[in-house]
């Protein structure tokens, strides 16, 4: 069976990696690609690489009927995708959302850091998209939906999935320090920042440049504290590199007292026994550190893990911000809940030059 696919936001650098991943999905057909600027421009006159791959043309938001797509991917900002999940949700399609607005379990917590929240009855019932992490979530959201229900999903971040694929379980096993402060350094490409040129992002100002931001402030600090049960204790500090794609974060975790230093090699076979059922993560060798050339264009992670003499563990996760940090999450998420191989369009080999 083939379930009809719609994307909203379908024209931004999130939206047509989407379009580039259901393009060629075995069961999800993308019959409407939104975006209200291009509304009526072919999908191949915008990006040249879809030529001889798809017809279809950008269509409106409202002009579009999506009343005949089993899902819709939202790839808008924040606050709009919470406008617009519920009346998706009413109309029968099951919304995989990739902005924000139903990430934060707590409404008060969202409010904080985004807006109020005008869904919050959907958000009660969100389940979180990080699969590797939060899988019971997406097998509930699966059989609800084979009951019949249609089910929203807030895919995680880009920044929250490679730092949490790196420290999860480190923390998990008990081995980090339950009261001190856990510190994420994350590069991240110019695509994480949107299509949209800014100061920041335009050529001109980003190429041979690396700087932080956000520091202390970033909207991604409380969804990884969330997943991560880190509250208050996250100095999380994000960093715009020049390259187009690709996301590393490095997380240093103090030891919690009385643990035994464990060895790198002992780490690293914790870290693969906790993936070992997760088809799209890579634990790297000791000694080896991913690269984020080495994930780019796909939907998998890599991840690192290093014993450090000074007590601490430093875990590192690279993805595609693109990839694993949205388009590709909300495909492998999307598969779970409709019942297919959560690798289902996604077994991909990234380039190797």
């Amino acid at each position: 069976m083939t379930y009809k696919a719609g994307v909203v936001g379908a024209a931004g650098f999130a939206g047509i990696e989407l379009v580039r991943l259901l393009a060629r999905h075995p069961e999800f057909e993308l019959v409407a690609a939104t975006s209200d600027a291009l509304a009526g421009t072919p999908i191949a006159k915008v990006y040249p690489a879809f030529t001889g791959v798809t017809d279809l043309a950008f269509s409106t938001h409202e002009g579009t009927d999506f009343g005949a797509c089993d899902v819709v991917f939202l790839a808008v900002p924040h606050k709009a995708a919470m406008g617009m999940a519920p009346d998706l949700i009413a109309a029968g399609a099951t919304v995989i959302d990739l902005s924000a607005d139903f990430r934060l379990k707590d409404p008060a917590v969202y409010e904080k850091w985004y807006a109020p929240h005008t869904a919050t009855d959907l958000l009660a019932t969100a389940a979180f998209g990080l699969p590797e992490l939060t899988g019971d979530e997406l097998a509930a959201a699966a059989a609800r939906r084979a009951a019949g229900e249609a089910v929203l999903v807030g895919c995680a971040g880009c920044y929250p999935t490679a730092t949490s694929l790196a420290a999860a379980p480190a923390i998990r096993a008990g081995l980090v320090d339950a009261v001190a402060p856990v510190v994420a350094d994350a590069v991240s490409g110019v695509t994480g920042a949107g299509k949209k040129a800014t100061e920041r992002t335009h050529f001109c100002f980003a190429n041979e440049n690396v700087e932080a931001y956000g520091v202390g402030t970033h909207r991604h600090t409380p969804e990884i504290e969330q997943i991560l049960g880190l509250e208050g204790r996250l100095v999380f500090t994000p960093h715009l590199a020049p390259l187009n794609r690709g996301l590393l974060s490095t997380v240093t975790l103090p030891l919690a007292p009385g643990v035994k230093a464990p060895t790198t090699e002992e780490l690293v076979a914790l870290y693969r026994d906790f993936y070992a059922e997760s088809p799209l993560v890579s634990v790297m060798d000791a000694g080896v550190q991913p690269r984020t050339a080495s994930v780019a264009g796909t939907c998998r992670a890599q991840v690192g893990v290093a014993a450090h003499p000074a007590g601490m563990i430093v875990a590192t996760g690279a993805i595609d911000n693109l990839g694993k940090g949205a388009a590709g999450q909300g495909v492998q998420c999307a598969n779970i809940v409709f019942g297919l191989p959560e690798t289902c369009g996604l077994e991909e080999i990234a380039n190797p030059v």
